[in-house]
Formats: structure tokens, sequence, C-alpha cells
């Protein structure tokens, strides 16, 4: 630090404030001092400045399945978000939901000295014995159903409720539903508001069929659809489980959408280039990653006395998948 200063022209103290990203220096100074910090290759003593500032720089993020798209983008989110309030991220890939592995994960990150931690889509929280230690800030991001703990969440119910009124009101008689798997909180709640819509429509609530977000069930589910003519919409709980429907479809000479009409939820980058686009329920991961680390910061500073919500409404976007149906169709 002694360096940095005598280069840049300025006291210790001046360094510090600089390093510590405070305000009360001006703009000409700072620069002189970052160049300095450059060219000297100086870098801040993270523990040293924890005892000053009260903080490591770092957040934690927990996720149980990195391979789903919506995880993945939240996760990129956080980062970004992290980086623009001069926050490192540390994260914890965990395969198993127990509590063992919470709590083990939980004290990995600890011993990394982070400030605050995002659980990505836990269903391990519907577990009333679990407890998250009670020092560290949490945030849940698309997980927390009891409202335990400070979260920000889609407004799921809405997503799927859009897409399956959007069917409905191009004249289907009902619709299928692919679902995600069992156990994420996710698929249970776009799932329940399927159903939910299709009753009070007064339309037919046909069983469901589940997937594990990949393509590869999408294409191996199929929901009989290639051996009966009388299905003609099918909600998919998300983008990749569309598209492997839509290859098996097109495999066993049926038309998307003039045999059936097909919709997802995600708004994955590809959903506007498949063939044909793909009618989606958007979702601005972007939002979330800001809410997550807005809400840890808040605890962190003490601005929080209590659990928070943040709810992001996803928005419909209506492609060439889906279309009114042929005469003649009856599911």
């Amino acid at each position: 630090m002694a360096d940095v200063a005598a280069m840049a022209g300025v006291s210790s103290q001046t360094v510090s404030r600089v390093a510590n990203n405070r305000e009360n220096v001006d703009g000409a100074t700072r620069e002189k001092v970052l160049s300095a910090m450059q060219v000297l290759g100086y870098r801040p003593n993270t523990a040293a400045r924890a005892l000053v500032t009260g903080r490591f720089g770092a957040l934690g993020v927990v996720s149980f399945d990195m391979g789903a798209h919506g995880n993945a983008r939240t996760l990129g989110a956080i980062a970004d978000a992290a980086r623009e309030a001069d926050f490192s991220v540390n994260f914890m890939g965990v395969r198993t939901q127990t509590e063992a592995a919470v709590r083990h994960a939980f004290q990995h990150l600890m011993l990394q000295s982070v400030d605050g931690i995002v659980l990505i889509e836990s269903q391990i929280l519907d577990t009333p014995s679990l407890r998250l230690p009670p020092s560290m800030p949490v945030v849940v991001a698309d997980g927390d159903a009891g409202h335990r703990y400070p979260h920000v969440d889609f407004d799921q119910a809405h997503g799927a409720h859009s897409v399956v009124a959007h069917l409905l009101g191009l004249g289907h008689r009902t619709v299928r539903h692919l679902a995600g798997p069992h156990d994420a909180f996710s698929a249970r709640r776009r799932a329940e508001s399927w159903r939910r819509t299709l009753t009070d429509a007064g339309a037919p609530v046909p069983p469901l069929v589940h997937g594990d977000w990949s393509a590869a069930s999408g294409y191996r589910a199929d929901l009989g659809i290639a051996r009966r003519g009388d299905v003609t919409a099918v909600f998919a709980a998300n983008d990749q489980m569309a598209l492997g429907l839509i290859r098996a479809l097109h495999e066993s000479g049926r038309d998307v959408p003039g045999d059936v009409s097909v919709a997802g939820f995600d708004d994955i980058p590809e959903a506007a280039y498949l063939r044909p686009p793909l009618t989606t329920v958007q979702q601005d991961f972007e939002v979330v990653g800001r809410h997550c680390v807005s809400l840890l910061l808040d605890q962190i500073e003490g601005r929080t006395d209590g659990p928070l919500r943040k709810e992001v409404e996803p928005v419909l976007v209506v492609r060439a998948s889906t279309a009114r149906p042929r005469r003649g169709g009856t599911a």
C-alpha cells in the first residue's frame, strides 16, 4: 500500500479508500491510484479489509441441478449482479437434496468466508426440520414454498396459466401437460396452475406425464400423441422438453402446429429459431439475479428486519408453434 501511495503521490489512507471503493475520493485521484495498483500488481488483503469493513466481498451460491437451463441462467445472473456490486461468487454444487448435503454446502462456503448465500431451487426446504445457519444471510431463488426465508421467484402460476389460457383461447378442447420432475418446485407450481386453469375453464383434465427437463425426456415421453389423432395441444414445462416432443411428432408424421400445437416455458435463446419457432414463457433471469443480490446486501448491511419476497412476472411469447386446431380434433 505504501508503494502504491508513493507512486500515485497520495496518502496510504487514500489508497485504502480506493481499495475499499469508498466514494470520498475525486475521480482524477482515484484513476492515479488505480493505475499505480495495476503497475505494481497490488491486491488488497481481503482478511485485513474484512476487519475494517465487516465484509469479505464474496457471495456463495448453492445449487442442485446445474444442467437445468433456469438454474444455470440464474447462477449467471447472480454472478453478473454480484460483480456490479463489487462481490465475487463462490459456487457449491450439490448432487443430493438432503439435510446433511445442505449443511455441508453451507459449512464449506462459510469456511470460504462468504458474506451471504443464495440457495437455488431447493426442495429440501420443504423439510420442516431443516434450519439454515441463523448467522448467515440467505436468499432462496425458486424453491421456498413455505416462505421461511427471503426469496425471489418467478410467478410460475401466472406463466403456466397464460400458456394454457392461450391454447384454450385458440379453440383447443383441452391441453395435455408434459411436466417437469416430481421433486422440482417450479414443475409442481406449473402443473398445479395447468390443472387449475383447465378446471376453471370447464375443460377436461388429462393425466400428466413427467419428464426430467431434458430434450431426451420430451422425445421419449410424447404422451402417446404419435399414436392418437385426438390430441391437439401440449404444454411442456420447459423448452428443452418441448424441443424433444416436437422432434417425436415430426418423426411420427404429425405437423406442428397443424396437427398439434406445442408450447414451452423459459424462452431459451434457441426457442425463436426452432422449426417452427416456439411459443413459450419468457423469464427474465437478469432481474432475478439483481433481486437475489439486492436482498442479500440488504441483510448484510442490516437494512431488513424480516423475511422479504420478490416475485418476477414472466411474459407469454406467442410464436408459430401454436395455432387453432384443425376441425375434428378433440383434445
